[in-house]
């Protein structure tokens, strides 16, 4: 099973999304029942945020949550902009604790930059992590200016990990974030990697020939082969989100399947690498 280790700690390198997840209270047990299918199938780290659903989405975590050990699980979740500031960012903080009914997270992220000074936010955010009421911090849609600008902050080089959009279709950070995220050893987080929650009707990437075709020769879906180009490279941890009990056990498939250098030419020949600077993508 592929892994990446974020702050010392290694986690398979596919993870649970919970964006868009605990607004629908009709669908309450359903997604409670993914995400635990996913946690049985192997999977550690779930991702969620303040944001989705105003909170819902970590309550909706907090009860999935409930029959397993706290030290079996990876817990990520992240701070507004807003909300990111040094009176504020405790009180949130204790909100997203309260909320997931456990008394610390493993990472914490800035979720996007905001009116706060970087400065403020980060030395926040270590505080947080000096107290013991987060295990370590990181930043969320960041691009190559951004974390160089977080490089020259004092606490800035504790910087677990980056969470970016990324996918076969958003290939745009491999220009210049992704190797300067390899170079200073930051992960990447990558979210939305099959396109984000269009993706259960079906999206060109699942529809794509080759994609079903080289998704075929391993015996798996185009989902699960998306996701394993993803975490190819060892450094990359992917974060699907559903609500299907079923998709999230196949999910973990992609923790096991090697694409050959040959599959990896033919899918670099349908979705070309950038050649150029492009804007971040933020979904």
């Amino acid at each position: 099973m592929k892994k990446v280790t974020l702050a010392g700690v290694e986690v398979p390198a596919i993870g649970i999304g919970t964006w868009h997840m605990g607004e629908d209270p009709s669908q309450e047990q359903r997604e409670i029942n993914a995400i635990r299918s996913g946690l049985d199938a192997g999977a550690r780290l779930i991702d969620t945020a303040e944001m989705y659903g105003s909170g819902k989405s970590e309550t909706l975590v907090g009860k999935a949550l409930a029959p397993y050990q706290r030290d079996e699980i990876y817990l990520v979740s992240k701070v507004l902009p807003n909300n990111a500031s040094q009176a504020k960012l405790a009180r949130h903080l204790d909100e997203t604790l309260h909320r997931l009914k456990t008394d610390y997270l493993d990472l914490y992220l800035y979720h996007w930059r905001g009116s706060a000074p970087l400065a403020e936010t980060i030395a926040e955010l270590d505080r947080m992590k000096q107290i013991g009421k987060i295990k370590a911090w990181g930043v969320s849609n960041f691009d190559v200016a951004d974390m160089e600008e977080l490089w020259e902050l004092p606490a800035g080089k504790y910087a677990a990990v980056n969470e970016d959009l990324y996918n076969i279709e958003e290939r745009g950070i491999e220009y210049d974030l992704l190797p300067w995220q390899d170079e200073h050893q930051v992960p990447l987080i990558a979210y939305s990697p099959v396109g984000g929650k269009q993706n259960e009707l079906g999206t060109s990437m699942l529809t794509n020939q080759v994609v079903r075709e080289i998704a075929d020769q391993h015996d798996v879906t185009p989902y699960v082969l998306l996701l394993a180009w993803i975490i190819r490279n060892g450094q990359t941890i992917a974060i699907p989100q559903t609500n299907n009990p079923e998709h999230a056990t196949a999910n973990m498939q992609a923790t096991k399947l090697e694409l050959t250098p040959a599959e990896l030419k033919r899918l670099d020949q349908e979705y070309p690498k950038p050649n150029h600077k492009v804007p971040l993508a933020i979904n």
